[in-house]
């Protein structure tokens, strides 16, 4: 067993014991109390799930394993040279509650290599597809032709006991991350470069060979795909990718099935896709202005016109968040550092200084601070990465550590089907009438 795998199965073990415990003493707690409006809402704010990896707070932003992203900016370790925390070390955390050290970081950067590598059977799969398919669809077929490498879709046709379930998904998860960068970057060659791929370095870490195999070795290329990949691992488990892979997953659907299906939420304009829509809407602003230096009085006019054509403005408002987000800041934070004189970064701060306050002003929007998908970008056009239809599969690269992390403890701690019930109008209304009446 190796020492990764070690480590989860002694925690999940413990926190196993303690659930059963905190179940027989406290199971009939009431936690929270549903609203009709929630019902209708598509379940927001319901207190109904587990997620041990990351927690979101409403002033705070995202927390992983009780770790603000400022503070993992500091902890987690980093590449020789580089500036920004490895991918490989939010994973650690977010699976045994550890921070990592340097030696755990390079155990599983090495751990990963040992196990990338696209099967010919993928590469041809991939190759069948027209070029012009959305690179999110091509990302989702890739996963799901993976699948037939599962480790626990055979074993459990074998008759696994259900004691080993977490091992076999374990064995998938490491599997699976090991491949996407790889997957993610033939999909890009493919589909915007003729196929002219690149091979992989093995002197790089995770983040920084997946920044080479996408074509660029700027080194602070490879430090933005460390911080991109590091800040989009997670956001608890009620978003709607992390949610869906939850609930695929929760069938005893493998674990790239539930990716896959994560994956395919992940794809929706009003989820991940949405990064792709900001920088759309900025290009499309830009050029109506007639300038790539637009003023704020330029931009503050642009936005009041498209906020009185009932448009929204793509990468403001987030659903829980009631402070700019922190992996907007972070991004900015990114930016300041390395690119402050680029001009699409300078229309992006622009637009942060401009948005707001118009939003405050309408009076109907609870958050009006920039989301994630406000900043990453202008980040990725300023490094020539243009093609915005691809932008959400490296969200999706990175999010499938979060909620695979996850997954494993879904089945290590031996978590329900989920099956919530559901109403119809008609109950609801004889529900209000016996309520009024009682």
């Amino acid at each position: 067993m190796d020492i990764l795998k070690e480590k989860f199965y002694t925690k999940c073990q413990t926190l196993k014991s303690d659930i059963k415990n905190l179940l027989k003493e406290h199971g009939d707690m009431k936690l929270d109390e549903v609203k009709i409006s929630q019902a209708y809402g598509g379940m927001r704010g319901i207190k109904s799930m587990i997620w041990e990896t990351s927690l979101l707070d409403a002033n705070e932003g995202i927390r992983f394993r009780g770790y603000s992203i400022p503070e993992l900016q500091e902890l987690l370790p980093k590449a020789a040279g580089g500036n920004e925390p490895l991918p490989e070390g939010i994973f650690w955390l977010m699976l045994v509650d550890e921070l990592p050290s340097d030696s755990d970081v390079k155990w599983l950067t090495e751990e990963w290599r040992k196990r990338s590598g696209l099967p010919q059977y993928l590469k041809q799969t991939m190759d069948c597809l027209p070029a012009e398919t959305h690179p999110m669809t091509q990302f989702t077929i890739g996963i799901m032709a993976l699948q037939n490498d599962s480790i626990f879709a055979a074993r459990y046709a074998e008759g696994m006991s259900k004691d080993d379930y977490w091992d076999a998904t374990y064995e998938d998860t490491m599997n699976l991350l090991a491949k996407l960068p790889e997957l993610a970057a033939y999909i890009y060659r493919r589909t915007f470069f003729n196929g002219d791929h690149k091979t992989s370095d093995s002197g790089l870490d995770w983040g920084g060979n997946f920044a080479h195999l996408l074509g660029n070795d700027d080194p602070a290329f490879l430090d933005l795909m460390r911080i991109y990949l590091t800040i989009h691992a997670d956001h608890e488990g009620g978003n709607a990718s992390a949610h869906t892979t939850h609930l695929v997953g929760s069938t005893l659907s493998d674990a790239y099935l539930s990716l896959g299906a994560g994956m395919n939420a992940l794809a929706g304009p009003l989820h991940g896709l949405a990064n792709q829509e900001v920088i759309k809407w900025i290009f499309e602003m830009l050029e109506d202005i007639g300038t790539e230096s637009p003023s704020k009085e330029q931009i503050a006019e642009y936005v009041e016109r498209t906020l009185s054509e009932g448009k929204v403005i793509p990468g403001y408002g987030h659903a829980v968040l009631r402070k700019p987000d922190p992996r907007y800041m972070a991004q900015k934070s990114f930016a300041e550092k390395n690119i402050p004189d680029s001009s699409i970064v300078q229309v992006v701060w622009k637009v942060f200084e401009v948005v707001p306050p118009i939003l405050q002003g309408l009076g109907k929007v609870a958050n009006p601070w920039p989301n994630v998908d406000a900043h990453s970008g202008a980040l990725l056009v300023h490094y020539n990465m243009k093609e915005y239809d691809f932008y959400t599969v490296l969200f999706g690269v990175s999010r499938a550590m979060g909620v695979l992390a996850q997954l494993c403890w879904s089945r290590g701690l031996g978590l329900s089907l989920e099956r919530p019930k559901s109403l119809t109008t008609g109950w609801i209304k004889d529900y209000i009438a016996r309520q009024q009446n009682s």
